[in-house]
Order: structure tokens, then C-alpha cells, then sequence
């Protein structure tokens, strides 16, 4: 299920019997320029990351290894997206509220940014975040 803008990204992949490689290119899979990459790794079982939006900031989110889940909502609707195959990304616009669940152990969750590391951009009330979605 996808709400809005939200999509998921086929990461171009070449098999190969000695291991498989995965690339990104602006021209293949990017909507934007690659501003900050960011990775999640050793999360505790039972542990949330995320807990915010973004007001302008955009993401891919990938699982490099292991499993999580993504859970987004827009203002109105919410959804669940399972992220657990290196070769598959999720874009995630601005303005979704975001948190990752379900981590597997040795997950690890690679995001690429549009934007440079900005505290001014990070919504944390999710009331706040609800009464900003629906002005816009």
C-alpha cells in the first residue's frame, strides 16, 4: 500500500555468482541530489527510531541487511512498509511523519538525503506535524 507520494525505487542490481552489486545513480533512481547519507545499525530489540518529519528534507530508505519496518503517515493515512531486500528502496517526500519498527538483528538501514543535517528542519510533536499537513 502507498499513500501520497511515497514510492518504491527498484535499485538497479547485476547478479553475479562470485556476489551480487547494487549501485545508485541520480539518473537511474534519484528525484534529488545526495546532500547526507546516514546509517541505523545495532538497534536493540523492541527499539523505535525515527519519531519525526521532515519539512523539507526527502529520503530514500534502503535495508542494506537484515529487516524493518517503515511506518509513515501523511496527516491523515498511515502506512507499514517492509523494507528487506538491499535492491529495493523506499522515497519518502517531505512531510511524513516517520518511525522504523521490527528491527532483525544485524539490520541495517542506509538513508539517502536530499538535504544537509538541519535541526530547524525536524517536526518532533506529531500534533504539531498533524496541524502543519493540513494548512498545506
Amino acid at each position: 500500500m502507498n499513500i501520497g507520494s511515497v514510492k518504491w525505487l527498484d535499485i538497479p542490481k547485476i547478479l553475479d555468482e562470485r556476489g551480487n552489486l547494487s549501485f545508485i545513480e541520480k539518473s537511474t533512481c534519484l528525484t534529488f541530489d545526495i546532500k547526507r547519507v546516514y546509517w541505523i545499525y545495532d538497534v536493540p530489540g523492541g527499539e523505535i527510531r525515527g519519531g519525526h518529519a521532515f519539512k523539507i528534507q526527502k529520503e530514500v530508505i534502503i535495508a542494506l541487511s537484515g529487516s524493518f519496518d517503515v511506518v509513515l503517515h501523511d496527516g491523515v493515512t498511515s502506512s507499514r512498509y517492509s523494507l528487506n531486500r538491499s535492491y529495493k528502496g523506499l522515497y519518502v517526500p517531505e512531510m511524513y511523519w516517520r518511525h522504523m519498527e521490527n528491527f532483525s538483528t544485524n539490520a541495517v538501514c542506509l538513508v539517502l538525503a536530499s538535504t544537509f543535517y538541519s535541526e530547524a528542519d525536524y517536526i518532533y510533536d506529531f500534533d504539531a506535524f498533524i496541524n502543519i499537513s493540513q494548512t498545506k
